[in-house]
């Protein structure tokens, strides 16, 4: 059976980068009846931060990658004790939790000669490193402890002299593997360092706890971020010294700015919560990632996840960095915000609206529905309903002289002054239900326009600023068929005591 994993450390907030590896080892499990697993991946414990875990495990859920074994939550028993519920029966899946497993294997590998202990002190390993970069050489372990004799390494035991385990390379082999993406990668054996396996503190490094882990877990595909092809050939040379069948695996092309240097919070969100936060939608978010290097071949872009899960395969995904198009995005969160059910839509917006203090109406109220229908179509995402709406709801403000003016349109004071009169006195006459109709209300306006002998923007110009207080918004009709004669007749006040 098919089987693969999502491994993140608990350090902060999930990556969208990390949110694709997620997806793509979700979609391919899924797509050949495979099994999807999530292990926490812990061993770097200075990295740890509190909460981080049950921030991933949440995440996952809501954005709909449901896995089939790993950890499912956690429960405080008492101050500083957290007890992790899981599910599987290949646990447990939080590598702190496994540590007496990583010392059996890293024994293994001791006794079979294909790992050594280094008792090197961080002096003499700095010293090593500062002389191979004046040489221009590569920063690598000089295998020193490599070729201790079982004496020298006794009497070093014998004086406690702390030590590391070390992955013994043959410098004279080539690993080679083969990369669901990139094809065939060789690396010659003298380029390869011998990696660090147990730390002096006797917690395993993320090199000997991944692959002891892949392989107890079944795990048959690693789906993971290209930064991890260098530590590759380390790790099939772990599974060739237990004498392991390796996995298949597939590094995945880096996401990159706009600028094609690499995604990272110094050029914005990089944190899918930040993008929940935001507004977007987590199924537009999951559409616009899983095409983030991987081509279906067809027009289609918007997909569902059955769709993805169908039309998903690692032949279709590219080398090259994939470019993070925030533009993207927001075209495509929303077209899923305009495709949504209306009632579900305002459930969305309520809840954004519903913090903000000029805010007070109800979920069903209908003047908040007629506002909401009227500024739909110009949405990208939830959260720009407060400054698309706000002047909706709000009938006093604290007007901008200046706005009132525009020089192209030739409208200064003056002439605002007296569109804005002669609008005033002949909405006031109108009855109260040609306000429901914009049609009625274009040709009442236009009827002013035509008598005043102006041209169309002297009179909507500073009409829209009286209405809004905004230089950008729906058309004046629309606008005072939504918001009814009792407000339109205020805000002209109120914009004429201003001016």
């Amino acid at each position: 059976m098919i089987k693969t994993r999502f491994a993140p450390s608990p350090t902060g907030y999930l990556h969208v980068g990390s949110l694709r590896t997620a997806l793509y080892s979700y979609l391919f499990a899924r797509k050949n009846n495979g099994k999807f697993i999530l292990r926490i991946e812990d061993t770097d414990q200075e990295r740890f931060v509190e909460g981080a875990m049950e921030s991933l495990i949440r995440i996952l859920k809501v954005m709909g990658l449901e896995y089939d074994e790993g950890v499912i939550g956690s429960r405080k028993l008492e101050v500083g004790s957290l007890e992790f519920e899981e599910k599987g029966n290949y646990g447990p899946y939080i590598q702190s939790k496994r540590s007496e497993i990583y010392k059996e294997y890293a024994d293994k590998l001791l006794k079979s000669g294909h790992a050594y202990r280094c008792f090197c002190s961080k002096e003499r390993l700095d010293a090593m490193r500062e002389n191979q970069k004046a040489r221009k050489l590569a920063t690598m372990y000089d295998q020193k402890c490599a070729y201790l004799s079982e004496e020298e390494v006794q009497k070093n035991l014998d004086q406690n002299l702390p030590f590391v385990i070390r992955l013994k390379i043959s410098h004279d082999e080539t690993i080679g593997f083969e990369d669901m993406i990139r094809g065939k990668v060789e690396f010659k054996g003298y380029t390869i360092d011998d990696q660090v396996l147990m730390k002096s503190d006797g917690l395993p490094t993320y090199h000997l706890a991944n692959v002891v882990d892949d392989h107890l877990m079944e795990i048959t595909h690693v789906i993971r971020g290209e930064e991890w092809l260098p530590s590759t050939p380390k790790h099939v040379a772990l599974y060739k010294a237990f004498g392991w069948e390796k996995p298949i695996f597939a590094h995945l092309p880096l996401l990159l700015n706009p600028d094609k240097t690499k995604l990272s919070k110094r050029q914005g969100d990089v944190a899918v919560e930040d993008y929940l936060k935001k507004g977007y939608i987590k199924e537009a978010l999951i559409n616009f990632v899983a095409l983030l290097g991987w081509n279906p071949g067809t027009e289609q872009e918007i997909f569902s996840m059955q769709e993805l899960i169908q039309a998903f395969d690692f032949s279709k995904v590219q080398k090259a960095g994939a470019v993070f198009d925030h533009e993207k995005l927001d075209w495509m969160n929303g077209k899923y915000l305009r495709e949504m059910p209306f009632a579900n839509l305002a459930k969305e917006i309520y809840k954004v609206l519903k913090e903000e203090d000029w805010f007070d109406l109800e979920e069903n109220d209908e003047y908040f529905k007629k506002v909401l229908r009227l500024n739909c179509e110009r949405m990208k995402k939830f959260s720009e309903a407060k400054d698309l709406m706000k002047f909706f709801f709000i009938d006093k403000f604290d007007y901008d002289k200046n706005l009132f003016l525009h020089e192209k349109m030739n409208v200064d004071a003056n002439m605002a002054r007296k569109t804005l009169t002669v609008v005033l006195k002949t909405l006031e006459n109108l009855p109260d239900k040609n306000f429901e109709s914009e049609e009625e209300i274009k040709l009442v306006l236009m009827k002013v326009i035509n008598d005043l002998g102006v041209k169309n923007g002297q009179v909507l110009w500073p009409l829209r600023v009286a209405l809004t207080n905004e230089k950008f918004s729906p058309g004046v009709f629309e606008i005072i068929g939504v918001i009814g004669k009792e407000r339109t007749i205020l805000r002209i006040k109120n914009a004429l005591h201003k001016i």
